[in-house]
């Protein structure tokens, strides 16, 4: 068996907790992972790497340039805001690190761009967690759709509701943040559109605002239609200041419009409604033809740790490495300047001129 790969955690408050207690704990107890240190700029948020990945006091910093010049590590593991990102990944590179880190690659365009190019550049690998593609539920759609047993998509509809009004309910970093619906939700949501569209986005269009009772810095409400390559149209429905929470984080609902089938994902079940002449009045949820999740062992954060363990083992290149990532945030950067400007963006053009301006 090989070696365990040496990692530093960078982030265990917040969403880094769960990194701490059940992402990472299996591969641990596995032998592919040991973590040499970890690092938070809280203190006491140290103590989730001590109970969850017994990492030792000693081994705990609040700061990454001790850790990192202390622990000899394979790779990172980066769970901070997206603003610190870039300074991160230059951090780690300098100490010959892969990295692996929670979405997006940064908080604009041009800084993921930058780190895409040094990453390429150290000749180091950097692997982004999107989850939420590795769901059961969206692996059970995105496997029917991929079957051709439903015939040629048409169009696709996510909608993810919340009540995350009242400040600090999301984050306090996120209520202060201009854009946080498109910078930090709709990654994970447009990615599941490209996913299942099966090609680049062409063109995206995207409304957003901020309603009064929203205690949010910047808009938090978003309406995004995009065109796909193959022809395929989505519309993206998103909404952090609704009155109550209807399809919350992995509670998503998507409906996958086909040739001969409707398809429908929602609150974690997957159905299939095939067209009959013979139908007399509308369908109902829950009988539709139930589809099954692939059978698979690891699923979320578990799956995105495997294929970058396997990658760095010299398998296959994750799904979600840091330059196929660069599309997505090509595409979140374009839905934001479409909301600036209230026109469509075609998304290649927008990247190239931006990579551009960058170089």
């Amino acid at each position: 068996m090989p070696a365990a790969f040496r990692a530093i955690v960078v982030g265990t408050g917040g969403f880094g907790a769960q990194w701490c207690t059940a992402f990472l704990p299996p591969f641990v107890r596995e032998g592919r992972i040991d973590v040499v240190a970890a690092v938070d700029a809280n203190p006491l948020a140290l103590q989730h790497a001590s109970e969850g990945l017994g990492v030792p006091p000693s081994r705990c910093y609040t700061s990454a340039k001790d850790a990192f010049e202390r622990h000899p590590a394979d790779f990172c593991i980066l769970v901070v805001p997206p603003a610190f990102r870039e300074e991160l990944v230059r951090l780690a590179l300098a100490h010959g690190m892969h990295i692996l880190s929670e979405k997006p690659i940064a908080d604009t365009l041009e800084a993921s761009i930058r780190i895409a190019r040094s990453v390429r550049s150290a000749g180091k690998k950097m692997g982004v967690a999107m989850s939420r593609r590795y769901e059961r539920d969206k692996e059970a759609l995105r496997g029917a759709l991929r079957s051709g047993a439903h015939g040629a998509l048409d169009y696709l509809i996510l909608r993810h509701t919340c009540d995350l009004r009242k400040y600090g309910s999301w984050g306090a970093y996120r209520h202060r943040m201009p854009d946080p619906l498109l910078t930090e939700s709709a990654p994970h949501r447009l990615d599941l559109l490209a996913d299942l569209a099966g090609a680049p986005c062409e063109t995206v269009y995207a409304q957003t605002w901020r309603p009064p009772w929203a205690e949010f810095a910047g808009d938090c409400q978003a309406l995004v239609t995009m065109t796909f390559a193959n022809g395929v149209r989505a519309l993206f429905e998103g909404g952090y200041a609704n009155a109550v929470e209807l399809n919350g984080f992995g509670e998503e609902y998507i409906r996958a419009e086909c040739e001969r089938s409707t398809v429908v994902l929602h609150r974690k079940r997957v159905e299939a409604f095939p067209h009959s002449p013979e139908r007399s009045g509308p369908a109902q949820e829950g009988e539709g033809a139930e589809i099954a999740p692939p059978d698979r062992e690891r699923w979320g954060h578990g799956r995105v740790i495997e294929q970058f363990l396997d990658w760095l083992e010299g398998g296959e290149p994750m799904e979600t490495r840091v330059d196929e990532n660069l599309k997505l945030a090509a595409l979140c950067s374009a839905a934001i300047e479409s909301s600036r400007t209230g026109k469509p963006i075609r998304v290649e053009t927008y990247f190239e001129e931006t990579d551009a301006k960058v170089k």
